[in-house]
């Protein structure tokens, strides 16, 4: 089971959540399997409360209970950026009208009470991979990267590089832990067009390497391509 969730969680740095949820055994289940996951987490235990900690802080993802003293978890929705923090509805009601009244208030996901462990973390785990692909600012380490502006720096100072080893190391940074073939970096940083050489690819893997000295983090896979390690091991 460990092995299963840690999988999970591949690729993203410490990601945090907010779990709104009055029951403490289901509290505490929550709590043992996030961070068991690899994620941070903070509890709320009504809806007036988890309406203020969402609103004054950023986090990654939100288990909401649907029926919790002050106010309901549709209510708090109603009262929250879904587009900024994404919600899932954690709930003991099954009855479709409701599922459907909680997906179309915005929330990501909504699942039926009980469920299993590993369901859960695969239902964070498509909420997070989508909230990455989408990050505007991406962080690997001391090295941030603002994909919008082009701008990238390491303990805070800017580091030049070409426009197209900036969108391959982006193109490495929404992919961690993965394995690129030197074909699959080349259509998706260069295009399916691109008339090339794999080479090319080897070329622009060395100027990162050097510029931002990730040389052990960014490994070579013999006769296949190259994968970014996440920090975290």
């Amino acid at each position: 089971m460990t092995l299963t969730i840690k999988i999970l969680n591949q690729g993203y740095e410490m990601s945090k959540l907010l779990i709104v949820e009055d029951d403490e055994n289901i509290i505490k289940m929550l709590e043992v399997t996030t961070s068991i996951a690899g994620y941070e987490s903070d509890v709320c235990r009504d809806g007036p409360s988890a309406v203020e900690a969402i609103n004054n802080n950023d986090y990654d993802a939100v288990l909401l209970d649907v029926m919790l003293p002050g106010c309901s978890g549709f209510e708090v929705v109603g009262q929250i950026d879904t587009e900024k923090t994404p919600v899932i509805f954690l709930t003991a009601l099954q009855d479709v009208t409701d599922k459907v009244k909680g997906l179309k208030l915005g929330a990501e996901d909504y699942i039926v009470k009980p469920f299993e462990a590993v369901e859960l973390l695969a239902r964070i785990e498509v909420i997070l991979r989508r909230r990455n692909k989408n990050k505007k600012v991406l962080k690997y380490g001391a090295i941030t990267v603002d994909a919008e502006k082009h701008i990238i720096t390491k303990n805070n100072e800017i580091i030049t590089l070409t426009p197209k080893e900036f969108e391959l190391f982006v193109f490495f940074l929404r992919n961690i832990n993965i394995a690129l073939t030197r074909e699959r970096l080349l259509s998706g940083v260069w295009g399916y067009e691109f008339i090339g050489e794999t080479r090319t690819v080897d070329a622009h893997v060395q100027q990162i390497r050097k510029k931002l000295s990730i040389q052990d983090s960014l490994v070579t896979l013999p006769k296949l391509g190259y994968r970014l390690d996440s920090l975290d091991g």
